[in-house]
């Protein structure tokens, strides 16, 4: 039975890392897969999932009005051998995406991988991720350290001084250069 996954962690954990090994997996055993990653993020390029020990994979770009369910049906026409949904950057899907993710489960039979951070830089949710953690069938903690050695929970978005930044955009793509994973108490500065 096909299940939807919330794989979260802080920034820097290995996420897009898991989703490739993962794709890589089902490759192995002669099982295609889709893979999407959002548009706004062109880090490595568009369509690129790219992890930070250097594994790349094209992927499908979504923005806010892309419908997953509808393309996955599309392409479950063409490719009947596609046995898996992975989503990089999950915290940047909709509400109604993320329930289109729950009808690609429910409906198509195919489980549905989703890997994102749960919060931003402020401490506030993501849309995706809220609606992620309410709706996926099994939710799991992908584990990363604050710089202190305590289990890294927060997103801090720190400025090239590496100082944190508490104001801005709740969107700002970046990587080490821009975000810290830290724990609770050096994101609230209290050390």
């Amino acid at each position: 039975m096909a299940k939807l996954y919330f794989y979260y962690s802080a920034m820097n954990a290995g996420k897009s890392t898991v989703l490739l090994q993962s794709a890589y997996n089902y490759k192995e055993r002669g099982m295609d897969t889709l893979l999407f990653t959002p548009s706004i993020d062109i880090r490595y390029g568009k369509g690129k999932i790219s992890s930070r020990i250097g594994l790349t994979a094209d992927a499908i770009s979504f923005d806010d009005n892309f419908d997953l369910m509808a393309y996955t049906k599309n392409a479950l026409t063409q490719n009947a051998n596609i046995k898996c949904i992975l989503i990089d950057e999950a915290q940047f899907l909709s509400k109604s995406q993320v329930e289109q993710l729950t009808d690609i489960v429910d409906e198509l039979n195919l489980p549905v991988l989703a890997y994102g951070i749960r919060s931003d830089f402020k401490g506030e949710p993501f849309v995706g991720s809220l609606y992620l953690l309410v709706w996926a069938d099994n939710i799991i903690e992908i584990k990363t350290v604050c710089h202190c050695g305590r289990k890294a929970i927060m997103n801090t978005r720190v400025d090239a001084d590496g100082k944190p930044i508490r104001t801005g955009n709740q969107v700002f793509i970046g990587g080490n250069e821009a975000y810290m994973a830290t724990c609770r108490r050096h994101f609230k500065g209290m050390e």
